[in-house]
């Protein structure tokens, strides 16, 4: 029967087998949290990239907690080492960077031969991140929309417009506001300048639901003097805040 403690012995001079054991079990347990970020995180694309750092840098971590053992001096010259590398990638999403430190911790839990806490804390990770992707904490159904419309000041009614938002909308907001003075149109084979104030209005709608876009645009259509409105949804994928 293999035994564990028996290598365990001398921690100092790791034998080949204990050398082996750890990356192995580095990369099991590396291989537990890419299967999970895998099968929790919502979106269409798979950063290929980011996955295959999951599983390396448990590996890399345990190689270098190793290389280090109990020595000062070999710490401080890893250091200085390490500072040379500049990593210039930045993780944007929070999730990213938890499931990041999540395997660079178990492969240091793994370097130092803890390894009932690297699966028991590797375990508990997956199992908690498999319950928060069965709650509502991590759906994301809101449906954001960007409205575009073209508004004559003379003709049409602002207030109008902010009360059919109100109705059709769980929130909003003006993102973009644009003034025409001057209209240019050819009449008779000569171009005329009239004055009616033209003004353009963009903004973030979150809508309760996607078939309500077809009745807020007929209403907004309803309204004397609104032209152009154009309404378009965009669901933002999580993986692109990589």
């Amino acid at each position: 029967m293999f035994d564990i403690s028996a290598l365990l012995n001398n921690t100092e001079e790791p034998s080949l087998q204990l050398v082996l054991l750890t990356a192995l079990f580095s990369f099991f347990l590396a291989g537990m949290i890419t299967f999970t970020y895998e099968m929790t995180t919502r979106g269409t694309s798979r950063p290929d990239n980011f996955l295959q750092a999951l599983m390396l840098v448990a590996i890399v971590a345990s190689t270098v907690i190793q290389a280090i053992g109990d020595s000062l001096a070999r710490g401080l010259g890893m250091l200085g080492a390490l500072s040379i590398i500049r990593f210039r990638t930045t993780l944007r999403n929070p999730r990213n960077i938890v499931f990041m430190f999540s395997s660079l911790a178990t492969g240091i839990a793994c370097g130092v031969y803890g390894f009932e806490v690297a699966f028991i804390g590797t375990l508990a990770f997956c199992l908690t991140a498999f319950l928060l992707y069965l709650t509502p904490f991590s759906k994301n159904h809101d449906l954001v929309g960007n409205l575009k419309l073209e508004l004559n000041r003379e003709d049409g009614d602002e207030r109008r417009i902010l009360d059919i938002l109100k109705k059709y909308s769980k929130s909003y907001a003006l993102s973009k506001y644009t003034v025409f003075n001057r209209r240019e149109q050819l009449v008779e084979g000569e171009v005329s300048t009239k004055k009616n104030g033209i003004a353009s209005y963009e903004y973030s709608v979150s809508l309760y639901k996607e078939s309500e876009g077809w009745e807020l645009m007929d209403e907004l259509y309803e309204i004397v003097g609104v032209e152009n409105v154009r309404l378009s949804f965009s669901q933002k994928d999580e993986n692109e805040m990589i």
